[in-house]
């Protein structure tokens, strides 16, 4: 078994608030900045080539952050085939597509692999970002619980698919069993490792009620097994993985400070944080952003206009 990380973004940032800030603002810093990239994985068993997410579309622009961007995922390394090419593979050869969940950032280039199985759970099957996709397997986690998580899915020797609602109505997360480690590959159950250890929920959820259940889960979880945690939205997900780095909860990592931020030309379009969709005045009857009502929603996710990103 072969875990590697698909790098796609890096050097970004993400503030405590959008962290940490899910159960309210007590305690949090709002100059508090913590790394930010994204990359997604590739499990090989040896006899199977599995993804877990398959990043951004190849089409959304770079955000510009400003100092009210809450998160910022970086500049983009490459893109997802070109990544998954780096780590070693080709889009035939991958069998199966497991999705954390339905967000542009975990679905946008499912188009590149018409062959492989999709897996996703029964709900996030009907999203917008995935019922048009070839080969969805609706997953209802039949196999069972799996440690202390009520529900789960064999998809492989080792590898569990996980109920773990609440960020989305059907977030999943994905376990592999492996030389004595479990690897977490969590989707945006925490979107930075720092909130995992201080037990805080971030601010983009569907469902807080189960987003509190699943973190509390996953913590029940690391508390019992050697876990290594492979996050998203952080480039501790890759260097967990290179270290292999088990989890402890009492002994929480010292944050390593931001890097310096590249800022491109804004181009006047928007991008949300949460789900990727492109706001472009140019489809909106020249209606540029900063003109659309406080209370406009994002069309795709139903998010604030506080989460877009100048692009």
């Amino acid at each position: 078994m072969e875990i590697k990380a698909v790098k796609l973004y890096d050097n970004g940032f993400m503030t405590q608030a959008l962290a940490f800030g899910g159960e309210g603002k007590e305690g949090i810093d709002p100059k508090k900045l913590y790394r930010s990239s994204l990359q997604n994985f590739v499990i090989d068993t040896g006899s199977e080539v599995i993804l877990v997410d398959t990043g951004m579309p190849a089409e959304v622009p770079d955000a510009v952050p400003d100092e009210n961007t809450l998160i910022y995922m970086g500049s983009r390394v490459r893109n997802y085939v070109d990544a998954l090419a780096e780590a070693g593979y080709r889009p035939e050869q991958v069998t199966k597509i497991l999705i954390t969940h339905k967000h542009a950032d975990h679905t946008g280039e499912l188009r590149h692999f018409p062959n492989a199985e999709i897996y996703a759970s029964a709900e996030e099957a009907k999203a917008d970002e995935l019922k048009l996709c070839p080969n969805v397997v609706p997953v209802e986690f039949t196999d069972g619980p799996y440690a202390n998580f009520e529900k789960s899915q064999v998809i492989a020797d080792g590898v569990r698919y996980i109920e773990a609602k609440g960020h989305t109505t059907g977030n999943s997360i994905v376990i592999v069993e492996d030389g004595g480690l479990y690897y977490m590959i969590h989707g945006d159950v925490t979107y930075t490792d720092e909130a995992l250890y201080a037990n805080r929920l971030s601010i983009v959820y569907e469902n807080i009620g189960a987003a509190r259940k699943t973190l509390d889960a996953v913590r029940e979880f690391i508390g019992s097994h050697p876990t290594v945690y492979l996050s998203t939205h952080t480039p501790l997900g890759y260097e967990n993985l290179e270290g292999k780095k088990v989890v402890d909860l009492d002994d929480p990592p010292e944050s390593r400070p931001v890097g310096e931020i590249m800022i491109k030309q804004a181009t006047g379009k928007y991008v949300c944080s949460v789900c990727g969709y492109v706001y472009d005045p140019a489809e909106h009857d020249g209606t540029v952003f900063e003109e659309l009502p406080d209370d406009w929603k994002c069309p795709r996710c139903r998010q604030g206009k506080d989460k877009f990103n100048k692009a």
